[in-house]
């Protein structure tokens, strides 16, 4: 007797075999440099605690990452970078916006729009960031033929 899987079964189950694979490519040591580096001046100052924000901030990364990567077929496909950003722009949004709200949420309340603002802004970037390199390594994957 043969096992009967679904077809949304099946593409799940490539779709986790996929993002296993393609997270291999990421270090733990390589994001929390980079939070640091995005993050140095609001930890210096105590305006958020390093803590808190690291694991929120690997959290996202890893969300951004998978993005990038997952959206990247339409670069190997002939799209520019510009193009596949705009198509996944509500979703890198999303992320960014959801990061803001926690680390406002968890941060040192300064009541200072130039700061708050700086904040979204880091976060912005730090999100862009790691979207850039899913998609890149993403692209690269496709390329050598490793999807």
């Amino acid at each position: 007797m043969t096992v009967i899987h679904s077809l949304s079964q099946k593409r799940q189950e490539k779709q986790i075999k996929y993002e296993l694979n393609i997270l291999k490519e990421l270090s733990l040591q390589k994001i929390k440099e980079k939070i640091k580096e995005h993050f140095i001046f609001f930890f210096q100052s105590r305006i958020l605690y390093q803590a808190i924000v690291e694991e929120t901030c690997i959290d996202h990364t890893i969300e951004a990452f998978l993005l990038g990567a997952h959206f990247s077929r339409f670069g190997f496909y002939g799209e520019s970078i510009e193009m596949v950003h705009a198509r996944c722009s509500n979703e890198i949004d999303e992320l960014t916006r959801s990061l803001y709200d926690y680390i406002i949420c968890w941060g040192k309340s300064t009541n200072d729009d130039l700061v708050d603002e700086s904040i979204h802004l880091t976060c912005e970037i730090f999100v862009h960031f790691w979207w850039r390199e899913g998609y890149r390594i993403g692209k690269q994957r496709h390329k050598l033929k490793l999807i």
